[in-house]
């Protein structure tokens, strides 16, 4: 091999190389992603550790305890969300570990996504740091449900919500007032949305412990994997 040869296949390799790097590190800062195989098919969704990083470890966690496993899609509204995560075939509910602070404001003034088509966020009760292993898809953009970003200033100057002016009101009524937290969106669905739209539209009726909403045949999650 010549001289000049060499350098030209040195050069090849460093750039090979090179690329390499970069396609390893692009794939490490991608999202996490996890697989849901159910009874009605597959869809996977990626989660945003940069946005809501305590809600993303905490649904990662029960993905990896095999959480979700045998859980069912309990709650199905078509023109609204499906939300499941919680309840067993039977309808019964699963044990999970203590509520997740709260982060929909946080993820927002991060850049987060909104309550929008194929989202994903934490399902809840009335209390806002209630969250725990439940969780929902967005069907429709959800606006309403959005968490409500507060103005700055101690008082906030000016704060309209939904049509009531507030003025001159001290910061900390606002960020502490339940109806302004909305739902924490930490990641959204990637593939398999086609499979999403199937189970929006499930006949519903009661179902265990609920009156109304819930799949009269049962839909299923088999597994949830991190498939990065």
């Amino acid at each position: 091999m010549s001289i000049k040869s060499f350098g030209i296949t040195r050069r090849l390799i460093l750039a090979t190389t090179a690329a390499m790097a970069l396609c390893t590190a692009a794939w490490a800062d991608a999202p996490p992603r996890v697989k849901f195989a159910t009874s009605a098919g597959d869809f996977v969704v990626e989660v945003y550790p940069d946005k809501a990083p305590k809600t993303v470890e905490n649904f990662l966690q029960y993905v990896r305890d095999k959480h979700y496993d045998g859980t069912v899609f309990h709650r199905v509204i078509e023109n609204f969300m499906v939300q499941g995560g919680g309840f067993d075939a039977k309808y019964v509910q699963k044990k999970t570990r203590p509520p997740v602070t709260h982060e929909g404001r946080e993820a927002l003034e991060k850049g987060g996504p909104r309550n929008t088509v194929g989202t994903l966020a934490m399902a809840r009760t009335n209390d806002p740091h209630s969250a725990s292993a439940q969780f929902f898809i967005n069907v429709k953009d959800n606006a309403f449900l959005d968490p409500t970003v507060i103005p700055p200033g101690d008082p906030v100057p000016r704060f309209e919500h939904r049509g009531r002016v507030f003025e001159n009101t001290p910061r900390a009524n606002l960020l502490n007032a339940p109806e302004l937290f909305g739902y924490t969106v930490f990641g959204k669905v990637v593939s398999g949305m086609d499979v999403v739209n199937q189970i929006k539209v499930a006949p519903t009726g009661a179902g265990g412990p609920f009156p109304s909403d819930v799949p009269k045949t049962p839909i299923t999650i088999n597994s949830a994997t991190l498939v990065k």
